[in-house]
Order: structure tokens, then C-alpha cells, then sequence
């Protein structure tokens, strides 16, 4: 088979499970409609209960696991060509952790879901610009300096986050550590994060063929006329981007960033032409049937889609690891 009809099949695919997770999401739920019933609400054509909970519940709440899940994969799959580190990920270099000091900090001092979510961003972006000004130090810059830097950043999050839990009042606490498991029960509008989904892929994909070249080492890549430095400041900036919106409208959502492009990548190849879309549309619809599971599980209760996710992606990454050292052998 050629192989651009084959990198459209595959890409076909994807985007019918990913089709397929959010009817699943509108369907499904302590109140199950119908897919008759969800396809008029969507047009329009249903109203009473049913057609308000899809249309002002289910599918605002959808829609942003989608965004959520690809702007998490592709940060994943941008890192990993970034730092030529199997195991990086969109929260390793310390962007979620500066989010989560950001949000926790708003809860703590009482701000609506709005502050809640601009704190957040704006921790997400100071955690980036620390991390990139201590790694490039002196001009120099590394995979390895930066990946140190990040882990860092990260702990000292990390210890901040610890600090504001325990001196948290109980009335407050449930909210944050749902927030830092993630959570989506808080998401409204999803245009914003589809449109940063959106705009991230457009602008990876005309650089893939030197992501390609990246892959097999910075020397090479400038042997043959990629501009590194320039590339990887790119590439870092559109991750934590990335990582930042996420984390925003979702809250901290582990393991899709880490496992979902190692799947991809069994299935397509690593050419970053195809890996990148293929990575957005997988991850989209992971999340969007972990966060369905994460609300139906043990309804009316709801799971923080996290816990689900890191249920998910424990054993995956584990079998990966196991295939990988067999294939080695």
C-alpha cells in the first residue's frame, strides 16, 4: 500500500474513535439518551432535559477532553524528539507543577473558576521562562540541561504544592486535590483550547521533516542544513504551550503525554509528519474515554479522570518497557 494512502487510512481511523469516544461521552451518564436523541440536540432539534444535558453538559465537557488529551500527546510527542528521551513527557520540565501553584494558590485565596484557570496559566508560563533561562545559562544549551533544569523546577513545585495542602482549610481542600488530579467536571467553553490544538499542529507540521532529522542527533540535523538552536527553541516554546492550555482548562492529567506517542509510534512509524496529527487524534480520544469512564465508574459520583488515566497508563507503559527489553534481547 502506498504510503500516503496508508498515512490517511490511519489518520482516518483515529479520527472516527475519536468521533466515536465523544457520542459515547454524550450517550453515556447517570442519565442515558439515546444517539437518535443526541444527534437532534446537536442540530438543534431536541429539547427538555435530555437535549440541555448534551448540549450544555456532555459536549462542552467532550470537546475539552479531546483538546485536552491531543494538546497533551503532542506536547509528549515534541519532547521526545526535544530531548531524544523516551521517557519525557509534557509535565517534566516542571510546566504543570508551576500551574499547579498557580491554581492552588487562587483557590487558597478564594478566586472564581476564571481566576482559578488564568493563576494557573500564569504559573505554567513562569515555570517555562525559569526553566528556559536557567538551562540556557551562558548561551549554552543541552538536552540534558534542560531536562535537569526542569526536574528542579518541578520539585521545588512540587514542595509548594505540599505547603499550600497542609495548611489548606478542609472546605477547600477537595477542590484542589481534585484539580491536581485532574479534572474536567469544570470545563465551559472548549473553543479556546480546540483553537490552541489546532494552531500547535499547524504550526509543527511544515517543520516535521526537521523534526525527522532531529531525531537522529543534533550534529547530523546541522550537517544537513537544520537551523538547532533555532528549531529546538521552537519546539520547546509550542510544547510548554501546549502543556500550559491543558493544563489549564483540565488540570494536571498524567501519563497521556508519556504513553500515547510510544503507542503511535508502534502503529506509524516515527516519521513526525504523520506521528504528530496521529498523537493529537489518540490522545483527544483517550481522554475523552477515560474522563466518560472516570464519570459513569461510579455514578453519581464522580472519579478525577487522572486516577483513570494513570490506571491506564501504569500497565501500558510497563508492557512497553517489557517489549522493548524482549526486542532487544
Amino acid at each position: 500500500m502506498p504510503t500516503r494512502r496508508r498515512a490517511l487510512l490511519i489518520l482516518a481511523a483515529l479520527a472516527g474513535l475519536a468521533l466515536l469516544g465523544i457520542a459515547l461521552a454524550l450517550m453515556v451518564g447517570s442519565i442515558p439518551i439515546p444517539i437518535s436523541v443526541v444527534v437532534s440536540a446537536l442540530f438543534g432539534g431536541a429539547d427538555g432535559t435530555a437535549g440541555e444535558v448534551v448540549r450544555s453538559l456532555r459536549l462542552a465537557r467532550a470537546l475539552s477532553g479531546f483538546a485536552c488529551g491531543g494538546l497533551l500527546a503532542l506536547a509528549g510527542a515534541l519532547l521526545q524528539v526535544l530531548l531524544r528521551n523516551p521517557l519525557a513527557d509534557p509535565y517534566v520540565l516542571g510546566i504543570s507543577g508551576g500551574a499547579g501553584v498557580g491554581a492552588l494558590a487562587a483557590i487558597l485565596l478564594g478566586f472564581g473558576l476564571a481566576g482559578v484557570n488564568g493563576s494557573a496559566f500564569l504559573g505554567a508560563l513562569a515555570a517555562m521562562l525559569i526553566v528556559f533561562g536557567l538551562a540556557h545559562g551562558d548561551g549554552s544549551w543541552t538536552q540534558t540541561r534542560l531536562l535537569l533544569t526542569g526536574v528542579i523546577v518541578a520539585s521545588g513545585c512540587g514542595a509548594a504544592v505540599a505547603l499550600m495542602l497542609s495548611v489548606a482549610p478542609d472546605n477547600k481542600l477537595r477542590g484542589m486535590l481534585f484539580w491536581l488530579m485532574g479534572d474536567l467536571s469544570q470545563a465551559d467553553d472548549p473553543r479556546l483550547v480546540l483553537g490552541i490544538l489546532a494552531t500547535v499542529l499547524l504550526l509543527c507540521l511544515p517543520f516535521a521533516r526537521e523534526l525527522n532529522l532531529l531525531t537522529r542527533g543534533a550534529d547530523m540535523a546541522q550537517t544537513l542544513g537544520v537551523p538547532v538552536g533555532r528549531l529546538r527553541r521552537g519546539v520547546y516554546l509550542l510544547a510548554s504551550l501546549a502543556t500550559a492550555a491543558a493544563v489549564t482548562q483540565a488540570g494536571a492529567i498524567g501519563f497521556i503525554g508519556l504513553i500515547v506517542p510510544h503507542l503511535v509510534r508502534l502503529a506509524v512509524g516515527n516519521d513526525q509528519r504523520l506521528l504528530l496529527p496521529a498523537s493529537a487524534f489518540a490522545g483527544g480520544s483517550l481522554l475523552v474515554i477515560a474522563d466518560t469512564l472516570a464519570r459513569t465508574i461510579v455514578t453519581p459520583q464522580q472519579l478525577p479522570v487522572g486516577v483513570l488515566t494513570a490506571l491506564i497508563g501504569v500497565p501500558v507503559f510497563l508492557f512497553l518497557l517489557t517489549r522493548d527489553a524482549r526486542t532487544r534481547v
